[in-house]
């Protein structure tokens, strides 16, 4: 896993002019209109706005799981809304870490086994994905459940498990759609105290939807989205990167 150095104020994420329609039959239902962004690496960004804004739909063609009507994305200077999807499937294995509100773990596997999964794709040999894996645990504190299954942890330490899935290849960039939705308070605390630690001691750019002000505020910087618009783009209390 990479540490940080001093950050570079490149951008690795760029949106030029985007916009999302979606058919349903004969009618067009345009989600994101002429969106212009771009996020400084190892920038903490907090996406907000009311259901239906948009924002998961943004948050997706960031990751490369869904591609523009029209406009062009730039991750780490790949033209993403142009390449192959078999391309795009590689690019997306090796650059993007995913982090879901439901975590979307396997019951059948342990904790280990589910993050090894993404490595199960590599050329790496089982003694590299066990080195992987554990130094995934580690990082989320978790060394000591890595055999048990996922109905044996809570809801926060399931989140800590899919946090350690998502890093495990360590990919430059963190996608989060409402990481902390489905926990208590507390729990909520230690996986944004989790986020907080990737971003400033691993240099993970991280781009996270979020309808809670306390979990945005963590972000160096919050975009808000209504009826696919970009409507504002502010600096929080902790951002430090420059502004767009």
């Amino acid at each position: 896993m990479s540490s940080a150095g001093e950050k570079e104020m490149s951008d690795i994420i760029v949106l030029d002019h985007v916009e999302k329609v979606y058919h349903r039959d004969a009618l067009e239902i345009p989600v994101l209109k002429d969106i212009a962004l771009r996020v400084p690496q190892g920038e903490f960004l907090a996406l907000m706005g009311p259901s239906g804004s948009g924002k998961t739909t943004l948050l997706n063609l960031i990751a490369g799981i869904d591609q523009p009507t029209r406009g062009r994305i730039l991750v780490g200077g790949v033209d993403i809304s142009t390449i192959s999807q078999t391309r795009l499937a590689k690019w997306r294995s090796q650059t993007i870490g995913f982090i879901f509100q439901l975590y979307n773990l396997i019951p059948v596997l342990t904790a280990f086994e589910n993050v090894e999964l993404p490595l199960l794709l590599t050329r790496l040999s089982r003694a590299e994905r066990r080195r992987h894996v554990e130094t995934a645990l580690s990082i989320v504190a978790l060394s000591d459940r890595m055999d048990h299954y996922p109905r044996q942890l809570s809801g926060g330490q399931e989140q800590r498990v899919a946090i350690a899935r998502a890093i495990v290849s360590d990919p430059a960039i963190l996608v989060a759609d409402e990481p902390t939705g489905d926990l208590d308070a507390k729990s909520a605390e230690e996986i944004l105290i989790l986020l907080k630690r990737l971003n400033e001691e691993f240099a993970k750019t991280i781009v996270v939807v979020t309808h809670d002000p306390k979990a945005a505020s963590r972000a160096h910087r919050m975009i808000h989205l209504d009826k696919g618009v970009l409507e504002s783009d502010e600096l929080t209390e902790t951002g430090h990167l420059r502004r767009v």
